[in-house]
């Protein structure tokens, strides 16, 4: 059986590296994607303060489809190079958007969030999988050190992914 940490932790350095190492743990020898991602978004929701979604939307060759996530129903299709998410897939650079109202274009799933880190996912022979997209009901909740630490999460994901 597994479980969430959900000690207190000096800092978001130490958060992060402690989540990394929870899933390493969590993804080793399972070879399925979707149970994969599908417990990683809720590792990620369960652990990390002020988030109100986070998930995965997957490249299908066209666009971003909805994947694997914790939080309240989502947009289902996004265009590449549009909103925060089609815009992180198409540069393929992770975008930390301190308000959401504040980006040209930003798709409003939920009315709540305000803030949003998206980690765009890419194969090691430079394919794109899809990003990762992580809300918060806050303002300025995603700064330098979450950048860090979700791309380092992304790649304790994407190292497990298979094919």
């Amino acid at each position: 059986m597994f479980e969430v940490s959900t000690q207190a932790y000096a800092s978001k350095r130490e958060h992060y590296e402690d989540l990394c190492r929870q899933a390493r743990g969590l993804l080793e020898g399972e070879p399925d994607t979707i149970a994969n991602a599908a417990n990683f978004s809720a590792l990620v929701y369960h652990s990390l303060p002020d988030l109100n979604w986070c998930g995965f939307y997957l490249y299908d060759g066209t666009e971003l489809v909805v994947g694997p996530f914790q939080g309240k129903p989502a947009c289902i299709r996004i265009a590449l190079g549009r909103g925060v998410c089609g815009t992180a897939a198409q540069a393929r650079e992770t975008q930390v958007v301190r308000d959401v109202h504040d980006f040209d274009g930003h798709i409003a799933c939920d009315a709540a969030s305000q803030s949003e880190i998206v980690v765009p996912l890419v194969r090691a022979d430079g394919r794109l999988f899809g990003v990762w997209d992580v809300d918060s009901p806050s303002v300025a909740r995603f700064d330098e050190e979450d950048r860090t630490g979700m791309e380092a999460l992304c790649a304790v994901f994407m190292e497990n992914l298979k094919g």
